[in-house]
Order: structure tokens, then C-alpha cells, then sequence
């Protein structure tokens, strides 16, 4: 009998806060690692670390791409500009947020379709059930883009979801869902800040296109707040409508294991991602 999980995104939901969320409840890091050393690309290496976030004590999942690929993600000047008038970001992970790409001709940016995503995909070592979920987690994203930018879902070209660092997020959410046996979900709704974000077709208003066109095709509530930044990013709010089972959460319940994952940005809330294993 599989494991219940309660997702609770008072901070927000990106890739990386939750892969480290769950590995945080104790999956082994050791065998995701393993995994992730399958897909056909030596540009990024993992590191796994212990932060503090709000004085609690975190597990980071941080993918470190290589000079040629790496971007902006960690500059808050670049980010944000010097006057903090409105937050930058590629639109996606590791706490920037989602899917369309700078115009930054400094650093090396993939373009692939959703067939090139799936077959990395599909040529790693994970199980079965992984790679379903994990394509079924772009699927999403695609299906996403492609009513944001009204083409064909074949003909959506994703930037930083399509780089290497989002597709080992979505890889090692889609693994450690299933190493620990959950087969409930419980997302009572998704925490999203105020503002405007960079992207490469121009500033954009949070929530970005993609994560309302997720949340509006999947039935999930948003809990607006006045907190500046993009909190939610689309492979976060992808992974929520590809694993939830539920938004209501048992009357009772009770707490069997608590896992905290970091955000990478600093904005005005905790700044992790808390997942309980629970029983009713």
C-alpha cells in the first residue's frame, strides 16, 4: 500500500524545491544520483546540501550546469535590475522561474521540442513508471506553451524547460514519487507572488501565461499574495497537476515525516517547500 503526501506551498512550488523536499523525507540520494548519471549530457553535475532557510534547516537539490550552459538564475541584480522594479527571470527553475529564454548572447541556451525532451527521457535507466511520468510532466508544460503562444503542441520549442537542469528536475521528481511509494497526493492550492518577470518575449506579468494555463486546465487554486516575486513556476505547478490526487486534505491526519526543501531566491516568506508524509 503506497504512501500519502501532503505538498504545502505556503512558499511556493519550483522543480528543485521539491525534488529536495522529497529527498529531505529520506529517499536515497545515492540511487537518484545514479539515475540522473544516465541521461546523454556531461554539462551539469548535482550537489545536495544542507541550508537554513527562515532558521529551519533544509535539503538543497541544485543542478550546476557548466560555463557554456549556465545563465543568471543566481544574479539578484540581474534578476531583479538595480531598482528592484521588477523581478527578472528566465520564466524558470532553481527558484527562477519558467520556460522562455533571455536574450543573453553570453551563455548558451537549448531549444528542444517536446519529442527531443522525451527521448532523453526515454534513453535514461529509470523504470518505466518514471519516464511516464516524468513525459506526462511535459506534456503539461507543452500543452501549456502551446495555448500561450497558439501553435501546435508539436511545434512549441521549450527553452530553459527544455535546458538539461529542468529536464533532471522533472526526472528526479518523477523517480523520487515513485521510490517512495506514493500513490496520494494532497495540494489544497498553490501560494503566488505579485509583479512582473523578464523573459524573452518581453516582461510578463506573475503568474506568468504558463502556470495560469496550467492551474486554469487542472482545476487548481491559486492563493494570491502581496509578496514580489514569481513563486510558482511552471515545472512546479506541472508537477502539482501531474501527481495531485487531491485538493482536500483528511479531516485528521497524522504527521509520519516532515521534509523541507530550499528555494534559491530570497523574498519576503520562508523560502522552502514542506512536504509531509501523512496517515489518516
Amino acid at each position: 500500500m503506497g504512501k500519502s503526501l501532503y505538498v504545502e506551498c505556503a512558499s511556493g512550488i519550483s522543480g528543485d524545491m521539491f525534488v529536495a523536499s522529497l529527498l529531505d523525507l529520506g529517499a536515497d540520494e545515492n540511487k537518484l544520483i545514479d539515475g540522473l548519471k544516465s541521461i546523454a549530457d556531461n554539462s551539469f553535475e548535482i550537489k545536495i546540501r544542507k541550508v537554513e532557510k527562515s532558521g529551519i534547516v533544509c535539503t538543497d537539490f541544485d543542478v550546476v550546469l557548466d560555463k557554456e550552459h549556465d545563465g543568471h538564475d543566481h544574479d539578484m541584480e540581474y534578476l531583479y535590475g538595480h531598482l528592484h522594479s521588477h523581478s527578472y527571470s528566465h520564466c524558470e527553475d532553481n527558484h527562477s522561474h519558467n520556460s522562455i529564454e533571455h536574450n543573453d548572447g553570453n551563455h548558451h541556451h537549448e531549444h528542444r521540442n517536446l519529442e527531443a525532451v522525451n527521448e532523453i527521457i526515454l534513453k535514461t535507466s529509470f523504470n518505466d513508471r518514471t519516464k511516464n511520468l516524468a513525459t506526462k510532466i511535459f506534456d503539461i508544460l507543452a500543452d501549456a506553451e502551446s495555448k500561450a503562444h497558439g501553435i501546435p503542441k508539436e511545434e512549441v520549442h521549450f527553452h530553459e524547460v527544455g535546458a538539461i537542469d529542468s529536464i533532471v528536475d522533472i526526472l528526479a521528481a518523477a523517480y523520487l514519487v515513485n521510490e517512495l511509494d506514493i500513490d496520494k497526493v494532497y495540494v489544497p492550492y498553490l501560494t503566488e507572488g505579485r509583479g512582473t518577470v523578464r523573459c524573452r518575449h518581453g516582461i510578463l506579468p506573475i503568474p506568468v501565461p504558463a502556470v495560469t494555463n496550467i492551474v486554469s486546465a487542472n482545476s487548481i487554486d491559486l492563493k494570491m499574495t502581496d509578496i514580489e516575486g514569481e513563486l510558482v513556476t511552471p515545472t512546479g505547478a506541472a508537477i502539482v497537476a501531474a501527481i495531485r490526487t487531491s485538493d482536500k486534505l483528511p479531516e485528521c491526519f497524522k504527521i509520519s515525516k516532515t521534509g523541507y526543501g530550499a528555494g534559491k531566491r530570497d523574498y519576503a516568506t520562508a523560502g522552502f517547500l514542506r512536504t509531509m508524509i501523512i496517515t489518516e
